[in-house]
């Protein structure tokens, strides 16, 4: 018998398990409000086959929110007058989207069960739920993340790994996030959908690589003809995009780390997995053994899920999630 996903997530969500002793839990609102992540399923599934796009910019988003300040839904709150917060920084904006989806799940949620799920919840299952419409990928995630009230742009420096991070870069970085290098390298399959600005790589990938004047020399030289003729060196736009895989764009899968053996990693950051003998490896075993890489990105993703969380007492249950209570 095959369980539909709907009865998938109403099974997952009646399994308890405290994680780690961070007062996370898988079912956490099982008796407080059942419905919940059947509800928030509903919403993302709806976006998503509205738009596929939707389905990377909720993952990055979840990524963007718990490397800053922890899983506290931060990355939700706007700006004031006083006060740009995080969405708003160079690092998110304008290339992270799908607030308005948050919002949906949110009302939707606030109208069956007031003042019960938070917003940084919200964004931990709809990045499960994405990675579900996107390439049929599922895991238990754990609830109980209460909301923070304060979100600063200038919090992202230091905390979001740029597109130019080689691999020594990106590893110590994960690692004050208590992820390991292998969890890096599983996590970077995200980047097997959505798209990135060409403003965000072209100059260093391919028109003055370590201000050589010339191109990245670990590029494909046929992929980079392909994009200078997507992203000219003429052009000033900020908006044209690209997708970060060329093989499987809109769907969740291996083909990024195929992409990276045959020096097809759009970004830096990505390709640069190929230049390190262990994180290469990795690449290797994740192309060839997708279903192996399947799993371990849902255990990833419930690490990470965990890091710096506000529980218990902390933080509160935001009634709106752009606006601290």
């Amino acid at each position: 018998m095959t369980l539909s996903f709907a009865a998938l997530i109403l099974l997952l969500s009646f399994t308890s398990s405290i994680v780690d002793g961070a007062g996370l839990k898988v079912g956490y609102y099982s008796n407080t409000c059942p419905e919940a992540e059947g509800i928030i399923s509903d919403v993302v599934g709806k976006a998503v086959r509205a738009n596929p796009g939707v389905a990377a910019a909720l993952i990055r988003m979840h990524f963007h929110d718990c490397f800053v300040r922890g899983c506290d839904g931060s990355i939700l709150i706007d700006s004031t007058a006083g006060n740009i917060a995080e969405k708003d920084s160079p690092a998110n904006n304008p290339s992270l989207s799908g607030f308005d989806i948050i919002d949906t799940a949110k009302s939707r949620l606030e109208a069956k069960c007031p003042g019960v799920i938070s917003c940084a919840d919200i964004v931990a299952f709809a990045a499960r739920d994405s990675a579900h419409q996107a390439g049929g990928l599922m895991w238990a995630v754990e609830g109980g993340r209460r909301d923070g009230r304060i979100s600063r742009a200038s919090d992202t420096r230091g905390n979001l790994p740029p597109p130019s991070f080689d691999v020594n870069q990106l590893t110590q970085l994960f690692a004050k996030k208590h992820l390991s290098q292998e969890d890096m390298v599983t996590l970077s399959g995200a980047h097997s959908i959505g798209v990135s600005h060409c403003s965000s790589f072209s100059a260093d990938r391919f028109y003055n690589f370590s201000g050589s004047g010339g191109q990245d020399p670990s590029m494909n030289p046929r992929y980079a003809l392909q994009l200078k003729a997507k992203c000219p060196a003429s052009s000033s736009s900020s908006t044209i995009v690209v997708p970060l895989d060329p093989l499987t764009p809109t769907k969740l899968d291996v083909k990024y780390y195929v992409d990276l053996e045959y020096k097809r990693g759009l970004l830096k950051s990505d390709q640069t997995l190929m230049s390190d003998d262990a994180t290469s490896r990795l690449v290797k075993i994740n192309a060839k053994y997708p279903t192996t890489w399947r799993r371990n990105f849902g255990r990833a993703m419930v690490k990470m899920g965990s890091i710096d969380v506000l529980t218990g007492s902390q933080g509160e249950i935001r009634r709106q999630c752009r606006v601290p209570n």
